[in-house]
């Protein structure tokens, strides 16, 4: 098997990765188990799948990326609040460390920055909201509640997925 070849294998499995966990992102959203949440919230999944895929990708595949996927989360929202934006601006700062001399793959490290990922998330809706004249009395306990279990899940499935992203990335000079 020759290097073109092993090439083209990588980029389908990478391919094929993308749309599976891009689904699973999506089933996660609409069914997240009753066991998986707190306080009746589920985790932040655009951030536990968005932190991963643009440190391993880059800054211009991570937004990308964040477009699509604020594009599917957004049809969920359906109130007018769309979570684009941040996402973006999260992808484009997440991917930063893409070509860091000290690469982000410590699990604590990727348990702050999706700590913080959800939080910039949740105050932009909640942002949103109040421009709208909408009550915002409890989004700090929403906020929280996402954010809490967004940082507790991240060290396993981001750490997970960033060495699935490098795995299959083709040209991973490290």
């Amino acid at each position: 098997m020759g290097a073109g070849a092993l090439m083209a294998d990588r980029s389908w499995w990478r391919l094929q990765a993308l749309i599976l966990t891009s689904l699973l992102l999506l089933l996660l959203t609409i069914a997240t188990p009753a066991w998986l949440r707190l306080d009746g919230m589920p985790p932040s999944w655009p951030v536990l799948w968005l932190l991963p895929w643009a440190v391993v990708e880059g800054p211009i595949a991570g937004a990308l990326a964040a477009v699509l996927v604020g594009l599917g989360f957004d049809s969920f929202y359906g109130q007018g609040i769309s979570s684009i934006p941040v996402l973006v601006l999260l992808a484009l700062w997440w991917g930063q460390f893409r070509d860091a001399r000290r690469p982000l793959e410590r699990s604590t490290t990727l348990g702050l920055q999706a700590l913080l990922g959800s939080l910039l998330l949740s105050a932009s809706f909640a942002l949103q909201l109040h421009w709208r004249g909408g009550s915002v009395a409890l989004a700090w306990q929403v906020s929280l509640a996402q954010a809490l279990l967004t940082a507790l899940l991240a060290p396993v499935v981001c750490s997970v997925q960033v060495l699935l992203w490098r795995r299959l990335t083709p040209d991973d000079g490290r």
